[in-house]
């Protein structure tokens, strides 16, 4: 099994996050958007001169209307780059904040940036999209609703299970003699005796001679207890700690959540009712209507029924 690094999973995940936002997100996809559709404009345009006639550059050419010159930018190939772009996003940032709480800044440093990209992209460098009418942004609403949830999982286990909060609260109020962290180096680590390497794995140099018990970061039984190297007691304390704690911080998270589309809802509570007021009086004036018309129609058969009783 691959272990992690010495300072923990934790600070690798941080450093691979911080190089995805920085390197990628806030350098490179800004640099494409400037510089591709430039060189596809400049190649369009070198291509046209190529291909023109000599007795076209003889003649007087006329000055080139906007239609001509909307007509060789780049088509419009639609908003589900952009959308995805901003989904992925969003998920980096989303899923793993607890290991890099400076993303969502990264993150709003790089749309700020790419609204004005994006803006001198549909005005000057693509032809203008036909106007869609839509209700909202369709199934990307629902992918971003199911990685703010999944979110919340993996935020959970990344705090319960590459960081020493679990171990340490656990430390404190279940082993330690006065409720401090006192001691805890000492009972985090585990006894190993070298004389119980594998064969040909042990190490053929060290700085240290004559070492005969080393210590390592794990909870295992000491090589004089009848299970050697088995789990301790400690560990499935710890780990039953961090199962409970991935499971009151999710529902804590789902809580506030709700908590928080409850104080703040998508619709306010006055545009609500006055779109009550407006489908009330609508009905109304329908009803009314209807009123009306069965009244014309129950009149006019009514004299009707007079005039044949009356003829000519």
């Amino acid at each position: 099994i691959q272990q992690c690094a010495p300072p923990g999973c934790l600070i690798e995940l941080c450093i691979q996050l911080s190089m995805i936002m920085l390197g990628k997100q806030l350098i490179q996809n800004n640099v494409f958007e400037i510089l591709v559709p430039y060189v596809y404009a400049l190649l369009k345009l070198l291509n046209k001169r190529a291909g023109e006639d000599d007795d076209n550059d003889i003649e007087e050419k006329r000055p080139r209307q906007q239609f001509d010159k909307d007509f060789t930018l780049e088509p419009f190939e639609g908003v589900s780059p952009e959308y995805m772009e901003m989904v992925i996003q969003y998920g980096f940032v989303s899923l793993f904040v607890a290991s890099f709480p400076l993303a969502p800044a990264f993150a709003l440093l790089n749309n700020v940036i790419e609204i004005r990209l994006d803006a001198a992209k549909f005005v000057t460098e693509i032809r203008r999209p036909d106007a869609v009418r839509c209700k909202d942004i369709g199934i990307w609403f629902n992918i971003l609703c199911g990685i703010s949830k999944f979110s919340v999982i993996t935020n959970a286990f990344v705090i319960s299970f590459t960081s020493e909060f679990v171990p340490r609260m656990v430390y404190q109020y279940m082993y330690s003699v006065n409720g401090t962290m006192n001691g805890y180096t000492e009972h985090s680590l585990s006894y190993f005796n070298v004389s119980n390497f594998p064969l040909g794995s042990a190490p053929i140099t060290t700085l240290n001679t004559g070492v005969s018990m080393c210590r390592y970061k794990d909870y295992r039984d000491p090589p004089w207890a009848p299970d050697a190297y088995a789990y301790s007691k400690q560990y499935w304390s710890i780990l039953a700690a961090k199962l409970a704690f991935v499971i009151f911080f999710q529902n804590l998270a789902m809580f506030l959540s709700m908590l928080v589309a409850w104080m703040f809802p998508d619709v306010p509570l006055s545009l609500r009712e006055q779109l009550k007021k407006e489908n009330a009086v609508l009905m109304e004036f329908l009803l009314n209507h209807d009123q009306e018309a069965c009244a014309k129609s129950r009149s006019s058969k009514r004299w009707q029924g007079e005039g044949e009783d009356y003829p000519d």
